[in-house]
């Protein structure tokens, strides 16, 4: 994979985990480098970037806290991602992913050709979540 991709991968990462800029943005930059989408691993506390032709890059996630639950509570996950979209002051990734794993999701992949985001839980149990218009 070129450099210039895997320095817009690094950057969109390190931008969501620092709260430097909103889902919507990093995706703009993500679809304009090129990237089809991405996987968010939180039991190998990775993320793969992907692009259309099949190469990725697999990135070290921050650490963050908790364990991925045994129970896929989806409810709970849908209101996560409703607390992510508003965007209120007390908002941050960080506790996103720490709230997601106690609900049981152990990832999330993020299709942007499909204009939405899979969360499955450890017994593959599935929630989906549409980019909103």
């Amino acid at each position: 994979m070129e450099a210039q991709k895997i320095d817009v991968a690094k950057t969109c990462l390190a931008a969501a985990h620092e709260g430097t800029a909103p889902f919507p943005e990093i995706v703009g930059r993500l679809i304009a480098a090129g990237f089809e989408g991405y996987l968010v691993d939180y039991r190998r506390n990775t993320t793969t970037y992907v692009l259309p032709d099949g190469d990725s890059v697999v990135l070290d996630n921050p650490p963050s806290e908790g364990l991925v639950a045994a129970a896929f509570d989806a409810a709970g996950l849908a209101d996560q991602v409703a607390w992510a979209q508003a965007g209120p002051p007390d908002y941050s990734y960080g506790a996103f992913c720490r709230n997601a794993k106690a609900f049981g999701c152990a990832g999330y992949l993020v299709s942007f050709l499909g204009r939405r985001v899979l969360y499955f839980g450890r017994t593959a149990e599935t929630h989906v979540e549409h980019f909103p218009r």
